[in-house]
């Protein structure tokens, strides 16, 4: 992969009742921030915290598919971290060495790291955990906004030369448990 792309990092400590919810929420609100087509919004709210969301069908089975396995596997390994990467990449044509016109490839022009760690608070624990998880998500929040706003996230998106559909570029999540690439 090329290593010029930004490389956007979001660390998070889930417990076993909030994790899909959490993760959920995360995932569209980067989706949000990056989608460049007519986004219908959605919100969601999270320990008191309003998280922006994409209210497409397509958007909302792929976050869905990619959080269900990624809870798959944290519940079926002894491995409790792990992570979801969201990867934003443009067609480009892709030429063999006499510069020949040989197919498209996708070249990423950012990505989005989030960190997710399981532990599960002791019960008087609980309302501590969830103020930071809270706090956490606030984090979140604003480092999507300050690194899409900034310069360097304004000048990561390419040129938009299709404006078909809710992104005019492709999107993989992929999910990582234990250094494991899953689904």
């Amino acid at each position: 992969m090329n290593a010029n792309h930004p490389t956007v990092t979001i660390d998070v400590i889930l417990d076993r009742h909030s994790a899909k919810e959490v993760l959920t929420a995360i995932l569209h609100s980067i989706l949000f921030h990056r989608l460049f087509g007519t986004v219908k919004p959605q919100t969601f709210e999270v320990f008191d915290v309003t998280m922006p969301g994409v209210s497409d069908p397509e958007m909302e089975q792929l976050v869905t598919e990619k959080v269900d396995i990624f809870w798959k596997g944290i519940e079926s390994g002894a491995n409790k971290r792990g992570q979801m990467i969201v990867t934003f990449s443009e067609k480009k044509a892709k030429k063999s060495w006499f510069q020949v016109y040989v197919g498209e490839e996708e070249v990423p022009w950012e990505q989005w790291i989030v960190n997710a760690e399981m532990r599960q608070p002791k019960s008087e624990d609980q309302q501590e955990f969830n103020a930071n998880l809270a706090s956490t998500l606030l984090k979140a929040l604003n480092v999507m906004l300050t690194h899409t706003s900034s310069e360097r996230g304004r000048t990561a998106v390419p040129l938009i030369t299709n404006a078909t559909g809710i992104s005019p570029f492709p999107i993989k999540i992929a999910v990582k448990v234990g250094g494991v690439e899953l689904g």
